[in-house]
């Protein structure tokens, strides 16, 4: 009886290791948070742009700043995007550069669709209208910080 009940207690032992690792194991929970940004973008050949916006994340508003350059923007155009952020653990991991590679025309008006990461894994998909007269075949950076 006394080697029965050892190998119960070894058992346990081992299932209790193992539910450990598990629960160690599973991803953390990464939140969505709506995002709207308005930006302003003008360059000769190299283009520099800036703006604002705001990340609504688990029922709080977090205003936003905006930089960034680009290469191969030749005119001007304003944005105003909305959309998600994906992969969000915090507020706070929406700050950083994002790039992506994109081309657009603007004559006036246009739609605008684009996605773009930072390096916390923050994915921005947004859509919205572009106003101005602007040309772009680029590589761009995106700086969003909190303010």
């Amino acid at each position: 009886m006394p080697g029965f009940v050892r190998s119960i207690r070894s058992g346990l032992a081992v299932l209790t290791a193992a539910a450990t690792l598990l629960a160690l194991t599973v991803p953390s929970y990464a939140g969505m948070g709506a995002v709207r940004l308005k930006i302003v973008k003008a360059g000769f050949i190299v283009g520099v742009g800036g703006g604002n916006g705001t990340l609504r994340y688990e029922g709080r508003d977090y205003p936003l700043s905006i930089g960034g350059i680009s290469v191969g923007t030749i005119g001007a155009a304003g944005a105003d995007l909305v959309g998600r952020a994906y992969n969000l653990h915090h507020a706070a991991d929406i700050a950083g550069t994002y790039t992506a590679v994109s081309g657009s025309i603007a004559v006036a008006g246009g739609a605008k669709v684009v996605q773009l990461q930072n390096s916390n894994g923050v994915v921005l998909k947004l859509r919205g209208m572009q106003a101005g007269l602007e040309a772009s075949a680029s590589l761009s950076g995106m700086s969003i910080s909190m303010r």
